[in-house]
Formats: structure tokens, C-alpha cells, sequence
């Protein structure tokens, strides 16, 4: 079975060569993602908790554009760029997650563009 890549409905902007999602065998991945503006492509700087949630909302879409949603997430890998904001991204992180928490591995990493957040997923796709 071939890989199906997923488009991010809303990105115009080119950051660089990678699929915002990809599908293989019912497994959804999405690439890592940050509070960015689509179309130009450049940051949108914000407290961890803004760019936490606009991250993930970012994320939704893909998810959304693949005929999942945050329930079908299994797995995310977050990368913060000060692990001492780790309560307050943790804060806006539960919004999005109020069932079972998906597994989550979290370190600290220096982010492109003074980025505070980039987080991935993982999703198992519903059967249709």
C-alpha cells in the first residue's frame, strides 16, 4: 500500500519538503507543527500557552483533511524550546485531550524562528 499524503487545507506558504500528514495502512502521521502564520510561513510568536493551543489547532486540521480528530490521537512528540514553560504548555495541551491522553514524549530542543512549541502526532484512522 502507498503512502497518501495529506495537505494542510489552509498552508500557501512553502517551509520546506515535507507532508503536513502522511496515511499508511489506517496510521495518520502529521508532521511536526508550530504557531505559524500558513501563508507567509513565518512565526506567530505568543505565550507557550498561545502557541500550544494554535499549534494544535493547526494540527486539528490535518486531522480533520484525513477524517480524524483529536480522539484518534495515539501518540504526540513535543518539543519545547524552555522546558520550564512545561505546566503552562501542559495547561493548553489538556483542552484539546479531555478523554484519554494520548502517549506524549516532551523535551526540550531549539526550535526554528524563536519558536516556543512543535509538536507531532500520531492517529489511528476510524474504520469506515
Amino acid at each position: 500500500m502507498p503512502n497518501i499524503e495529506v495537505k494542510h487545507p489552509d498552508k500557501t506558504a512553502t517551509t520546506g519538503s515535507y507532508s503536513a500528514g502522511v496515511i499508511r495502512n489506517g496510521w495518520l502521521y502529521v508532521s511536526g507543527h508550530g504557531s505559524l502564520d500558513l501563508k507567509t510561513g513565518e512565526p506567530i510568536p505568543g505565550t507557550v500557552e498561545d502557541e500550544t493551543r494554535r499549534t494544535l489547532q493547526q494540527i486539528g486540521k490535518v486531522l480533520a483533511a484525513a477524517g480524524a480528530g483529536f480522539e484518534d490521537i495515539v501518540k504526540c512528540s513535543v518539543h519545547l524550546a524552555d522546558i520550564d514553560e512545561f505546566d503552562g504548555f501542559d495547561r493548553a495541551y489538556r483542552e484539546f485531550f479531555p478523554g484519554v491522553k494520548p502517549a506524549r514524549t516532551t523535551v526540550q530542543a531549539v526550535l526554528w524562528g524563536g519558536l516556543k512549541v512543535e509538536i507531532d502526532a500520531i492517529a489511528c484512522l476510524p474504520e469506515r
